[in-house]
């Protein structure tokens, strides 16, 4: 691109008409200028008016409210996205509070159980099990050249909603405008991901406008082959890519995890993302309670890849508190659908044996059934400071179990974290309820304020979005070549310090959905600093810090200059990512 160019801010495009119309990251629709649509031959496929990305936006802000349910804001949104993404992330952002529960939970989740309704132009891959040995030529297409971050889902574990086959697509979409919204990360550098291994759902099979693979799920040797498959092509296509995995059930999540975050720059948003937000939400609530890190007693309901994840980060906090590893993990108290994990427990998965205890902990437990611990027995016996639920049970929460742990402490952290709201263990109303007012609250999905005592009360959501983008930009600014634990430790100590309990305690949890661009930018800074530590990453000392800020793109619209095809690097130029004013951000 020429420096007039550059110095203006203009950007190189090659397409015209139709094309540039139909092109989502380079449409402006009626804000298209009059010099633009003389150059571009858009006269006659717009109204005259040449409007702003303000006048757009107050436009489909005005539909949107006039919309009943939010599946259909849901679906109205994904149209904008299709159709004009400076238009949709601008409302993304300047909006983030409002669209947050729509373009992720929990209204995600009927958008997957829905999405062969709601799909209606091509985002992102699906690759299918009936083409492997394709997955080569399909991401070789060069509209992917620029991709970063890829989140891949195989559709088998979507929120607490089960199997949802092709349509977990749903999902990558969704993070991925997090990342965009929250990070500033470039949505021409995105790219979603859906393998379609085929599904267990009987209900998604037998639908008409079921849009995946109509196959019960592969299982086994071959469903780690087709795996491979991929990861092999997509370290040979983009070797310094950052690929998330996302809602895998518990018998792969771990393993693929496992298997590959020594060969490409990878992590698993359901464990360590959710381990992150839970350890930095913990750590607000110390604010509070003053119960300091090393007396917390943690019980978590659900032992899955998420629960075991909290499990082991808040862990390593504890050890970097003072505990040596014996004695935190003593402090753990790991349910799973037959109870409490304990010694000769049949099935216990590999990651969850850190966390089993031994039958001689519970020698002076009052017991009416030794056989299985249940929750409130576990509650009644531990004492604990701090109940986290992964479970996906509505409800398990209940009063007597909530009042049996408020009976021996004073301000109890309880976190039920499933979703959607659907499958929420509790609702805040009925934890504050419970409680007389004294529980410090995180929940999975957003709740309404809580009344207590004639106050209002705002509940932090503790929602992945306040660490997974930060993570990702963190990466991509310090040119991680892997993802480490100790990069996960400082995105939770990052988002913990800024916690309005460190000098308000009755303030929530955490920093309002409002402030997620601030909080994304403090995330990447902690995670690229750490990654510099553990020698993952270039050591960029101070320059870190400006390439964080020159990264994160904002939805503006800039002025175009017409060239021929082939001319200067239009495509380049299009998807180069910029920050307010006149100044690119690095590729």
């Amino acid at each position: 691109m020429a420096k007039a160019s550059e110095s203006q801010n203009v950007l190189d495009i090659a397409a015209e008409s139709y094309t540039l119309l139909n092109t989502p990251i380079l449409n402006k629709g009626t804000a298209f200028s009059e010099a633009e649509r003389n150059c571009f031959g858009l006269h006659g496929l717009l109204p005259p008016h040449v409007g702003t990305l303000e006048d757009q936006a107050m436009r489909r802000l005005k539909v949107m409210d006039t919309f009943t349910a939010d599946i259909q804001r849901y679906t109205f949104l994904r149209d904008i996205q299709d159709t004009n993404e400076t238009l949709f992330y601008s409302l993304l952002t300047s909006n983030i509070e409002k669209m947050l529960p729509l373009v992720y939970t929990p209204t995600v989740g009927e958008g997957c159980q829905r999405f062969s309704e709601v799909w209606r132009k091509p985002r992102g891959l699906f690759l299918s099990y009936p083409n492997r040995g394709k997955i080569r030529e399909i991401l070789a297409s060069s509209r992917f050249d620029d991709a970063r971050i890829i989140v891949a889902s195989d559709g088998e574990r979507i929120l607490g909603l089960g199997d949802q086959g092709a349509g977990g697509m749903g999902i990558p979409i969704g993070k991925l405008s997090l990342y965009t919204a929250c990070a500033g990360i470039h949505p021409n550098t995105t790219l979603p991901i859906l393998l379609d291994v085929g599904t267990n759902n009987a209900e998604r099979i037998s639908d008409p406008l079921y849009i995946g693979w109509r196959h019960e799920r592969v299982r086994g040797a071959e469903y780690d082959e087709f795996v491979e498959e991929f990861v092999e092509a997509v370290i040979e296509r983009w070797p310094n890519i950052l690929l998330q995995w996302e809602d895998f059930a518990k018998g792969n999540a771990d393993r693929l995890l496992a298997k590959y975050r020594d060969r490409l720059c990878t992590f698993n948003d359901d464990i360590q993302g959710t381990a992150a937000v839970a350890a930095a939400t913990l750590l607000a609530g110390i604010n509070v309670s003053g119960v300091p890190l090393t007396k917390q007693r943690i019980v978590v309901l659900g032992a899955g890849s998420a629960g075991c994840g909290i499990a082991s980060l808040i862990q390593r906090a504890m050890i970097d508190a003072g505990l040596s590893e014996r004695e935190a993990r003593q402090r753990f108290f790991i349910l799973n659908s037959r109870g409490l994990l304990i010694e000769g427990m049949p099935d216990i998965s590999e990651f969850q044996k850190p966390f089993v205890q031994p039958a001689s902990a519970l020698a002076s437990w009052k017991l009416h059934n030794p056989q299985g611990v249940d929750l409130f027995q576990v509650v009644a016996n531990a004492h604990p400071t701090a109940l986290i639920g992964v479970s996906g049970q509505p409800g398990v929460f209940t009063e007597s179990i909530v009042r049996e742990m408020a009976r021996h402490v004073e301000r109890p952290v309880i976190m039920p974290l499933s979703n959607p709201v659907s499958r929420s263990e509790a609702t805040p109303e009925q934890l504050m309820a419970w409680t007389g007012g004294r529980a410090l609250i995180g929940s999975g999905s957003p709740f309404p304020p809580v009344d207590v005592g004639g106050k209002r009360l705002v509940v932090a959501q503790t929602n992945n979005s306040y660490i997974f983008p930060g993570v990702g930009l963190g990466v991509i600014a310090s040119r991680a070549r892997r993802v480490t634990d100790g990069m996960f430790m400082a995105a939770a100590l990052a988002l913990a310090e800024l916690s309005p309990t460190k000098t308000d305690a009755n303030a929530p949890l955490l920093p309002p959905i409002a402030r997620l661009r601030e909080v994304a930018a403090a995330v990447a800074r902690g995670v690229g600093r750490q990654a510099q530590k553990d020698g993952v990453a270039e050591d960029l000392g101070p320059t870190l810090e400006t390439r964080v800020e020159e990264m994160m793109w904002v939805a503006e619209y800039r002025p175009y200059r017409r060239v021929e095809a082939g001319q200067g690097r239009p495509s380049r130029a299009r998807s180069a990512p910029v920050r307010s004013g006149a100044r690119s951000g690095a590729k």
